[in-house]
């Protein structure tokens, strides 16, 4: 394969020309080279959420999973930015729930710090570890708290994650609880799901 073919997929996802790159892909490039930062063509269209690529990309055989030089994939960043269509792409064609960025966490925590609600829901149907503890020793429902203005959001992913299975009991190093959290900013709404969940 000529790097000229490689340069020409890239060529196509940084420019968002799909049908250059549905002419490659049928023509046999394969899809999974390498840039200088570890990106494949397809951690490249899912930066730019652009879907059809994605999906090209993805149907021909693209690892869902590949990591680029700072841990991410393209499974991680869609569900990290909410890229609800990209997601759905790459939970079906073998996404490793298990699979962390370069802080330690699933998917699930960026999406729940992020207020990306029907992310969130997605991931949590999908079966991430709702329970999963990064390199900060947070949760994502310690991330939906601290890392959040506790706005409605917030609110609902709280919600989908308590409902999900989600323990109060996991502190973060410090010893302090999502409930102590909620209530040292304030989050009235937040604290009192906590408190009903945890009778």
């Amino acid at each position: 394969m000529s790097q000229t073919r490689e340069n020409q997929l890239f060529d196509a996802v940084l420019t968002g020309d799909n049908p250059a790159l549905a002419a490659l892909i049928r023509d046999g490039t394969a899809v999974d080279p390498r840039d200088d930062q570890r990106r494949t063509p397809l951690l490249i269209a899912t930066h730019a959420n652009n879907v059809e690529a994605a999906r090209l990309l993805i149907e021909a055989g693209a690892d869902v999973n590949a990591k680029d030089a700072i841990q991410d994939s393209p499974y991680l960043y869609a569900g990290a930015r909410g890229h609800l269509d990209i997601l759905k792409l790459t939970l079906s064609h073998g996404a490793d729930l298990k699979s962390t960025n370069r802080y330690g966490g699933t998917a699930l925590i960026p999406a729940s710090e992020r207020g990306h609600v029907e992310t969130v829901d997605m991931l949590i149907k999908a079966g991430v570890d709702v329970n999963h503890i990064n390199n900060l020793g947070w949760t994502a429902l310690i991330e939906a708290i601290i890392l959040s203005d506790g706005g409605k959001p917030h609110q609902a992913i709280v919600r989908l994650l308590l409902d999900g299975g989600a323990r109060m009991d996991i502190a973060d190093k410090d010893g302090v609880t999502p409930l102590q959290h909620a209530k040292a900013r304030g989050y009235g709404e937040i604290v009192s799901m906590l408190e009903a969940a945890g009778r």
